[in-house]
């Protein structure tokens, strides 16, 4: 099972910017010597970012969070003939996860196949709280979730009441996770999408 860290309980940081600075030339004073020239070259832009109050969150129990959006990562192995059987219902969708679609919070998903394909690495970006986010692929499309998630060690199925704490069980926390526009749900993002899409045809009728 993979080491968890729970995001929930990290310490708080309350270090001054010239603390982290000093922090920084500490870790990177036995790094190669690309990296202590990178750290001096770019301590302007740096600066600011230590600077910078904490965009961190929780995603609950595990895993960050950044405005209203969050991240999950799971390392699952995988049954014997799993890996075959996922690679070719992913290239039979063709990149078209109309199922996700139904689900509405779902920023963007990614399967990649692992250690001679015996491990799946499966990392997503979704809206809200994690407990909430999986009650949502169990009543919205569980069918879905059961046809790629059956081909992993030790799947209960979405309907049994346990897959929440299977996940959970195979979860690892990011250290660190960017996300562009943290404030816009993926409902938002659609609908700013098609905003945008109207409002370029108006101007080219204009034009």
């Amino acid at each position: 099972m993979p080491t968890q860290t729970a995001t929930a309980n990290r310490p708080k940081q309350s270090l001054t910017v010239d603390e982290k600075i000093q922090k920084m030339r500490e870790l990177y004073a036995d790094a190669p010597e690309i990296g202590k020239t990178a750290l001096e070259n770019g301590l302007p832009t740096l600066t600011q970012a230590l600077a910078a109050p904490s965009a961190e969150q929780t995603a609950g129990r595990i895993g960050l969070r950044q405005g209203k959006v969050s991240e999950l990562c799971v390392f699952l192995p995988f049954v014997k003939g799993g890996a075959k059987r996922l690679r070719g219902f992913l290239q039979l969708l063709e990149g078209n996860f109309r199922a996700a679609d139904a689900v509405g919070t779902v920023h963007d998903m990614r399967f990649v196949f692992v250690d001679n394909d015996t491990k799946l690495l499966f990392a997503t970006a979704y809206d809200g709280d994690f407990d909430e986010y999986i009650d949502d692929f169990a009543a919205k499309i569980p069918n879905a979730m059961d046809l790629w998630l059956c081909n992993c060690e030790g799947y209960p199925g979405m309907r049994s009441g346990k897959a929440k704490e299977w996940i959970f069980d195979h979860q690892i926390a990011a250290e660190a996770w960017y996300v562009n526009s943290p404030n816009l749900t993926a409902a938002e993002t659609r609908r700013l999408e098609k905003v945008g899409k109207a409002v370029e045809e108006l101007l080219d009728k204009i034009g």
